[in-house]
């Protein structure tokens, strides 16, 4: 079974290599239909590892043991995220695949090449590894960002490369320190040496951390580093955007990785070290993403401001740092990625269809289907902005509930609900706009079935994780109990070396 744990890997840059051998001599079709297989493929690869008997599967490239070896882990975190990756990856294809992906020649390459570097970033246990496959993702999500050209996209474009560059320099500014203290970047043994740090060393050793920190909230979009998205996310290609709904998760795995694994309870001096930065930014982003909602002259640039929304309060759940809020803010991270997902590739289809307005939050004509548009669009807008009986109210009531035994619940209470209530306030303003205060009609083609099939599908989504929320539920608390147990990480990882060391 610990094989199999390469298999995400191997898959996405076998096609993409694939792909870049083949971009001239087959069709545009055939490239679809090994996209499409390959993702399919991983969803059923992630299952497998899912419902593996085994808690955490270990691979050793080259049977080299860890920590002098490049090793990939595969607990329940990983496999949750492998999976939800993987979900959202065919639907934002099969959205892609009604046209938009022969806008530009590499679409299908660069769309396996992310899968490749998210997969990476998941299942490796091993700190230069993490850097390597966030470039590989960050380069793949440069080229998809721009994707069928514009000077929108291009300046966009511009600046995330810019502060991804700079993220990037710290990230090897970190790993370098983490190198010269303790002598290894391989995670599960950097959560032994932690707590053993000289004292002489401690602090280049929490320089080393928050520079890793400062990496993290980057990637995730947390306030104030979160300028970056809304104009990056507004300009992509509608399943370009909705693929980018689970980057910023990226980030937010990394702190939940890091924080428990080596800034955990166990680190001695360091211990706990992002727990007093975590919740209180989080916040911040929280409602800072929930007045960018409210301002927002688009609904593209609404949905990207969603993204930050759910930022914020995954990243407060995983502040919180308890077994109850770490498994609702994973539950509420599954949710988060498919309904975020499905506003983007809806904003298109409305945008496409209201002539020069639009997508923009302005009297235009009637779209046609907007009886059929106009209900998607309504129960997008539940789900985002956490109105029972849904999903996005479950994931917030559980963090809510959770937040009760830290002093900071009334902070995490009035915020988490002001911010719900100016979403509201700004959904339902759109919806006013887009299909009740109109002007004429459109003479436009009427969506089909076919085109809205990815959002009816992400939407259903979210409605089984409603129905099916015990299940799921029992899932991520697992997932959040043996994220709190490092012990057990450390043992699959290093397995002998780690008694010997401790006789």
């Amino acid at each position: 079974m610990n094989q199999l744990v390469i298999a995400p890997l191997l898959l996405p840059l076998l096609t993409g290599t694939l792909l870049l051998l083949l971009r001239d001599t087959v069709s545009f079709r055939i490239q679809r239909q090994l996209n499409l297989t390959a993702v399919v493929a991983q969803i059923l690869f992630a299952v497998i590892l899912l419902v593996s008997d085994h808690e955490i599967l270990v691979y050793a490239l080259g049977n080299w043991p860890a920590p002098s070896g490049i090793v990939l882990v595969a607990d329940r975190l990983a496999v949750w995220m492998l999976l939800i990756t993987a979900i959202l990856a065919l639907f934002a294809l099969l959205s892609a695949m009604r046209g938009s992906d022969q806008d530009g020649r590499h679409f299908h390459l660069l769309f396996q090449l992310q899968m490749f570097g998210l997969n990476g970033a998941f299942l490796t246990g091993d700190l230069f590894n993490l850097f390597v496959f966030f470039e590989i993702l960050l380069l793949a999500s440069y080229g998809l960002l721009l994707h069928g050209g514009g000077a929108r996209r291009t300046r966009a474009g511009l600046h995330v490369v810019a502060l991804n560059l700079l993220g990037s320099t710290l990230f090897l500014f970190a790993a370098g320190l983490i190198y010269g203290t303790l002598g290894t970047l391989n995670m599960a043994d950097l959560s032994v040496k932690i707590a053993a740090t000289p004292p002489e060393n401690l602090g280049l050793a929490r320089t080393a951390g928050l520079l890793l920190f400062g990496v993290f909230a980057l990637k995730a979009a947390l306030m104030p580093l979160h300028l970056w998205l809304p104009s990056a996310y507004s300009a992509a290609a509608a399943p370009v955007a909705a693929l980018f709904a689970i980057m910023t998760k990226v980030g937010a795995y990394c702190l939940l990785r890091i924080g428990t694994l080596i800034f955990g309870e166990d680190a001695g001096a360091m211990a706990n070290l992002y727990a007093n930065w975590l919740l209180p930014l989080a916040l911040a982003t929280l409602i800072i993403g929930a007045f960018g909602v409210l301002s927002a002259s688009e609904l593209r640039h609404q949905a990207a401001y969603l993204v930050v929304v759910s930022v914020g309060l995954l990243l407060a759940a995983f502040g919180l740092g308890t077994p109850d809020a770490i498994s609702a803010g994973l539950y509420y991270l599954a949710h988060a990625t498919f309904a975020t997902a499905a506003l983007f590739l809806l904003s298109e289809t409305i945008a496409s269809r209201r002539g020069a307005s639009l997508d923009r939050l302005v009297s235009g004509v009637l779209i046609p289907r907007s009886g059929l548009i106009g209900r998607l669009f309504f129960i997008t807008a539940m789900l985002v902005a956490g109105l029972p009986p849904f999903s996005g109210f479950l994931g917030k009531f559980l963090v809510l509930r959770a937040a009760f035994v830290n002093p900071l619940w009334p902070w995490v209470m009035g915020i988490v609900l002001i911010s719900g209530l100016l979403t509201l306030i700004a959904l339902t303003r759109s919806g006013s706009l887009l299909f009740w205060r109109t002007e004429g009609i459109s003479d436009a083609a009427a969506a089909g079935i076919g085109e809205l099939t990815p959002v009816i599908g992400l939407l259903t989504l979210c409605l089984a994780m409603t129905i099916w929320a015990a299940p799921i539920l029992a899932l991520t608390k697992a997932a959040a109990n043996q994220l709190l147990r490092p012990q057990a990480y450390v043992q699959a990882v290093l397995g002998a070396t780690v008694e010997a060391e401790n006789r």
